[in-house]
């Protein structure tokens, strides 16, 4: 009797082989789509965790805290909306929120008084907070100032190196820090508080609020960030943060408080994933 011979032939092999390629294939673009699925989900848990933060900030002080951002020459031009909210829920040094801040990148007020001097008991007993748990507030500092803090950026002019901002969950950006350990760092969230008194949407929100850090993100990144576009006076802005529910005058979303904008997958501000408190 002829034995039999065991195995796969050639033609077999290649045809499992294709099969497998196929599934991967297929399997691929769905675990990126879960993938995504998934930041997105924990991005909307920040933001919810941010705006929790910032009622108890409203709670305590009576108001959301500035975004203002002063055009330069003027000195606290080194000074936006997303360093402003981070320093509200924070501390400039991130050991909480002294009352008596006028929101200076420097940590002093206009008195002339260093009030996040962390040594002087006076002045730290006065603090609250922080507002936000630090190990999950993923808050990392805008620029590299020294091989001992490093940051964001290489270059943040016109903006304070030495000042924090909140990051989205994304990780589009690799940081190593001073023990050697890298990490990813999302891309800055934008914040801008509404102004109640205005009846326009433009006199409600002000595009320059962030628009140093889309100029600093857009530069570094050599890509366009839509949200940047300076066209017709920020005409896109304002179209992206308007109300598609009102039609009798452009109107924004959210107009009695604040608006939280995160880049997204592909860290560009404007683009169709990018993450806000706001609209879908």
């Amino acid at each position: 009797m002829k034995r039999r011979k065991s195995g796969f032939t050639v033609i077999e092999l290649l045809v499992v082989l294709g099969i497998v390629a196929l599934l991967t294939g297929l399997l691929i673009p769905t675990l990126s789509v879960v993938r995504n699925l998934a930041k997105e989900t924990k991005q909307k848990a920040q933001f919810a965790t941010i705006e929790m933060a910032l009622t108890a900030f409203k709670n305590d002080y009576g108001d959301f805290p500035r975004s203002d951002w002063l055009l330069p020459p003027d000195p606290s031009s080194d000074y936006c909306g997303a360093q402003k909210l981070a320093e509200a829920l924070l501390g400039w040094d991130l050991l909480g929120f002294h009352p008596k801040s006028d929101f200076r990148s420097n940590g002093y007020n206009d008195d002339g008084f260093f009030i996040y001097d962390a040594n002087n008991t006076v002045f730290f007993d006065q603090r609250k907070g922080p507002y936000l748990e630090l190990a999950t507030a993923d808050a990392f500092r805008l620029g590299n100032i020294s091989v001992l803090k490093p940051g964001l950026f290489a270059n943040t002019t016109p903006l304070a190196p030495n000042t924090f901002v909140l990051c989205d969950v994304f990780g589009t950006t690799k940081i190593k820090l001073a023990n050697g350990r890298t990490v990813r760092a999302g891309a800055p969230i934008l914040y801008y508080r509404a102004n109640t008194s205005e009846k326009t949407i433009r006199g409600i929100y002000n595009v320059y609020d962030n628009d140093a850090l889309v100029q600093i993100k857009q530069q570094t990144d050599a890509r366009e960030h839509p949200l940047g576009r300076a066209g017709s006076q920020f005409q896109f802005f304002y179209d992206y943060i308007r109300d598609p529910k009102i039609d009798a005058r452009p109107w924004p979303c959210r107009p009695d408080s604040y608006i939280l904008i995160s880049a997204g997958a592909d860290g560009l501000y404007g683009t169709s994933d990018d993450i806000c408190n706001f609209g879908n």
